[in-house]
């Protein structure tokens, strides 16, 4: 039987790839001996202040969390803390049957996928593995090219230039660069803007800080065909932005 794991097996000599939040202890004791009888062995915790004091030291790769906690921050709250510090972690939130509005609020904090309790194990297990896949999938190797087409526009990645529509060449200020570099290096991938500033500018994003959003706006000017209407850089609701590439 799987209890709650020992303080020598949550160490960060051995950092937990999965974690789970449920702090109804027989409901974690269930989830947890289903996750283990696959070979997927989660660290445990009664609250989100217990996954975030790990969560300083190590990132999971695969968070469940329980939608209903009984603390101040519930699961939405801590998806979104988790999100804000990993573009990469995958969050699988455990909600009520048929409740539809914590699947969508869930979602819109920024978690991948959901599991309806109670559950199907077979689907349990299939949703984390497929989480855990993408999440320690090796990255891609850069690309050779240097020039990578981002909307209607050329970007040189090593000239640092950016070519538009009309063919005029546009100097990228050195923030706008960085950001543009970023979003092609993750495409299809919903990024915060909480990483993105902490990634560029090594700084906490402060409350209504506008800087990422100001240098989005900047950048749709100029590799947008209709800046009021994203293609490449979308917004993402309650998470920031995700470059897709063009098909052309």
């Amino acid at each position: 039987m799987i209890t709650q794991l020992n303080e020598r097996e949550r160490s960060l000599d051995n950092p937990a790839k999965i974690v789970l939040v449920e702090d109804e202890a027989f409901q974690r004791q269930v989830i947890a001996e289903c996750l283990a009888q696959h070979g997927l062995r989660p660290t445990t915790f009664a609250s989100g202040a217990e996954l975030k004091r790990l969560a300083q030291h190590a990132m999971p790769d695969v968070a469940l969390l329980d939608v209903h906690l009984n603390e101040a921050e519930d699961g939405f709250a801590l998806a979104r803390w988790l999100r804000s510090r990993s573009a990469r972690v995958g969050i699988l939130m455990l909600t009520a049957a048929g409740d539809v509005i914590d699947r969508v609020v869930g979602l819109e904090s920024g978690a991948d996928d959901y599991v309806a309790k109670p559950f199907e194990p077979r689907e349990l297990v299939a949703r984390v593995k497929a989480l855990l896949r993408r999440a320690t999938a090796a990255a891609p190797p850069p690309p050779r090219l240097t020039e990578v087409r981002v909307g209607v526009a050329m970007l040189d990645l090593q000239r640092r230039t950016l070519t538009l529509a009309d063919g005029s060449s546009d100097s990228l200020s050195a923030s706008e660069f960085e950001l543009l570099r970023l979003f092609v290096e993750n495409p299809n991938r919903p990024l915060t803007r909480d990483w993105l500033l902490e990634t560029i500018a090594h700084r906490e994003a402060e409350a209504f800080d506008r800087a990422i959003d100001n240098r989005v706006m900047r950048l749709r000017r100029k590799l947008e065909r209709d800046p009021a209407k994203p293609e490449a850089i979308r917004s993402v609701r309650g998470v920031g932005y995700m470059f897709v590439p063009s098909d052309g």
